[in-house]
């Protein structure tokens, strides 16, 4: 027996990346992924902060607030006929309008006692309390309050029976809210 011829050895194929294609490719995703985080970092740096943006929002709210929960009556909440008037004729002195009335504003008595006086009432140079206290890091805000007249619904504008209240508030980096509401005079009477 003669022995057996060798067998000539069998190449494989070798699977998988070299380590110089695994170096080549973490380069490539790594400048990618500088390029796409840069235009993120340019875009949050030029877009307006959200924080000032949420907080300008809250003022404007908080204010809209104040103004929608104060009677809307034909006669000023001093007036003698404030509980039975059903127009403004059956008022016995005093007739609200729209602006406040002589003396009154938002901070001391006498205070601001019906929609209709908040209109063309400004907050400059921060945002204060109803104590006129400055609230503390709201100092870079202002507002500024309009209430008109509206047609609402079934109900005309010269009825004057719905109010339109604008909140506006500008903050840092010239962000900027603005708010509508409406008010509705649904009782006449007792202040509602």
């Amino acid at each position: 027996m003669t022995p057996a011829a060798p067998q000539p050895r069998q190449c494989r194929q070798q699977k998988g990346l070299s380590l110089i294609e695994l170096i080549l490719f973490i380069v490539v995703v790594s400048a990618a992924l500088a390029g796409v985080l840069r235009v993120f970092l340019q875009a949050g740096a030029a877009s307006a902060d959200p924080q000032v943006q949420r907080q300008a929002l809250a003022i404007a709210e908080s204010l809209m607030e104040e103004v929608q929960l104060m009677p809307f009556t034909f006669c000023d909440p001093d007036d003698l006929n404030l509980e039975t008037a059903s127009s403004s004729a059956g008022c016995f002195s005093q007739i609200e309008a729209i602006g406040p009335e002589a003396g009154e504003n938002r901070y001391s008595t006498p205070q601001f006692d019906n929609v209709n006086d908040y209109d063309g009432f400004a907050m400059n140079g921060g945002i204060r309390d109803i104590n006129n206290q400055a609230v503390v890091g709201l100092e870079g805000y202002s507002a500024s309050i309009q209430v008109s007249a509206s047609a609402l619904g079934s109900i005309s504008q010269a009825s004057g029976d719905a109010l339109m209240i604008t909140v506006s508030v500008s903050g840092p980096h010239g962000s900027q809210v603005q708010l509508s509401g409406f008010r509705t005079r649904y009782a006449p009477n007792a202040g509602i």
